[in-house]
């Protein structure tokens, strides 16, 4: 392929259904192979909205039955192989016709390049699997055509269910601003309407940005507060490209609603704000008055529907992996290889360690694909490189936590090079046993994290492992421990063992815990994709997420 002559232009993929599902949904077509990419987004409560990214009044579809929960996954098209890789997949929205998500996708861009792309939506039964949901229809269009249609905004038909209308996708793409802000706000409210007839109300907050042709963008809820007139919602933060998009004076709309399990949330009331006036609230509390337009008209002393008040605002800047290299952190990055017997006699070729004179072997390319993007930003290009799970001559101790060069008083290698030619001798030497503990190499790394507190050194360790866990409890331990210390955690699964257990180490939906005690922030990025690109590009982008105390920017 020839080189890119455009720079990419990063945009935000937002995404709503219209009506559709009104018959049994139909089984999944044949599975397309993919990849699982990592979960972004905020999750939130389900909603009925109107079409158009919550432009209009909500349109409350009331159904005898509860309507099923939905979902949908993007798939992108790789040019080379035409083959179809899961992107990612929006939150799940129950009991609504017309979901409308809040999770959105980021996408590159490229002018010159035509860009595939494909959403299947789902029925599911579980928030988190789809691994048996029911296909409810699908839409093929490229990027290009969501940014060259009328107000970057594209409406699709569902299809792939023969015989049924499956409704309609909307799409609306927006070119993303460079801004790295990130607020944080609180808010509450007083007197609202009361809309349950055996209790209160069960109110929760709907924010929206608007757009150039004057429609709205879903882009935050708040969670429900329930049985009361004057709520108080849990801070939560936000980039500010996503509440605004960078352009300070642009409209933020928030409508208040009042929750219902059936899914036809009733309609409290809205008011309009923008992110310079959220920000006066770092100096005085803002109050505004919620409105019901409808109640407005018909009522001649009509006042509100209560009011909600901004208790707290605060701006605090991301710093991307650029800005920390730049700022003069020295990366140190350390290895951890498994040599447990369930990898295979090394000199079989079945084996993932099997020692092939005509091509590296699956944990020789593992290393090697993150190893080498690595290495750029580690200026000594020493490499410290453990083994672990093996028995070592001449007693046969076994050890979690050998050197590869078999020098405990410095285990540095030179370059992947020297850690790939250590790697091999080690497997010459030992002898593969078990079981796989991952504790004592995440302490060892620790211990040198531990000693740094001025942000001039930052560590990455890299495990390469073929297998379930077995001290599931000391690496959650030593993960939360060593959360509020400057290092990362990558993991990269080789083989084709199941690794799902695992995934509960990457805190990207819920943080790791221990004993009662919560990670400081999510450290680990599980990989197990087992593909060279994926590889580098975990390399790439786990420490920008990572690195600073907060989470990755998120639309």
């Amino acid at each position: 392929m020839g080189s890119r002559m455009i720079h990419p232009v990063s945009v935000c993929l937002s995404l709503s259904l219209g009506t559709c599902w009104t018959s049994t949904p139909s089984p999944s077509p044949t599975p397309v192979g993919g990849t699982r990419a990592r979960r972004e987004g905020t999750w939130g409560p389900g909603k009925t909205e109107g079409r158009g990214g919550g432009a209009g009044r909500p349109e409350v579809l009331p159904s005898p039955l509860p309507l099923p929960p939905a979902v949908v996954v993007l798939y992108t098209q790789s040019r080379a192989s035409q083959e179809w890789r899961e992107f990612g997949r929006t939150e799940v929205i129950d009991n609504t016709l017309n979901p409308d998500f809040v999770r959105k996708f980021v996408l590159d861009y490229f002018f010159e390049e035509k860009q595939n792309l494909r959403f299947d939506v789902y029925n599911v039964d579980s928030r988190t699997n789809i691994s048996k949901p029911d296909f409810l229809g699908q839409a093929f269009l490229a990027l290009g055509e969501v940014i060259g249609g009328q107000g970057s905004r594209v409406e699709r038909p569902l299809t792939g269910v023969p015989g049924k209308k499956c409704g309609t996708i909307l799409l609306t793409a927006e070119e993303l601003s460079n801004c790295r802000d990130i607020a944080t706000m609180q808010l509450c409210a007083n007197k609202l309407d009361k809309k349950d007839f055996f209790g209160k109300s069960d109110p929760f907050l709907v924010f929206y940005r608007s757009n150039e042709d004057g429609t709205f963008t879903i882009c935050h809820k708040t969670e429900v507060v329930k049985n009361t007139l004057n709520p108080v919602w849990q801070p939560f933060s936000i980039p500010v490209r996503v509440l605004c998009n960078g352009d300070y004076d642009r409209t933020v709309k928030i409508d208040v609603y009042d929750w219902d399990r059936d899914g036809s949330h009733d309609f409290i009331g809205e008011f309009t704000t923008s992110y310079r006036e959220l920000s006066k609230a770092q100096n005085q509390f803002t109050v505004y008055e919620v409105l019901n337009p409808r109640k407005k008209c018909k009522k001649k002393k009509y006042v509100n529907s209560g009011t909600v008040t901004l208790l707290s605002f605060s701006v605090d800047s991301e710093f991307t992996f650029v800005d920390y290299i730049k700022g003069g952190t020295q990366l140190n990055f350390t290895v951890a290889i498994d040599f447990t017997a369930s990898n295979g006699n090394p000199l079989q070729p079945t084996s993932l360690h099997y020692m092939s004179p005509y091509q590296l072997s699956a944990y020789a390319m593992a290393l090697k694909a993150v190893g080498e993007i690595i290495q750029d930003y580690d200026s000594d290009k020493l490499f410290p490189a453990y083994g672990f799970g093996a028995k070592l001559p001449p007693e046969g101790r076994i050890s979690h936590q050998f050197p590869l060069n078999n020098n405990d008083e410095d285990p540095n290698c030179v370059g992947i090079e020297g850690v790939l030619e250590s790697y091999f001798q080690s497997l010459r030497t030992v002898q593969l046993y078990g079981p796989t503990y991952f504790a004592p190499v995440i302490n060892l790394v620790a211990r040198a994290a531990a000693k740094i507190s001025d942000g001039s050194q930052y560590y990455v360790l890299l495990i390469i492992t073929d297998g379930v866990i077995s001290d599931m409890t000391q690496t959650k331990e030593a993960i939360v421990s060593a959360s509020s210390l400057p290092m990362s955690i990558i993991i990269v699964g080789v083989g084709p063992a199941m690794f799902e257990a695992m995934e509960e180490l990457d805190g990207d939906d819920v943080r790791v815990s221990s004993r009662g005690r919560y990670a400081e922030r999510d450290i680990v990025q599980v990989d197990l994709t087992r593909e060279r690109k994926s590889w580098s590009q975990k390399a790439r982008s786990s420490h920008s997420e990572t690195m600073s105390t907060g989470q990755g920017t998120r639309c």
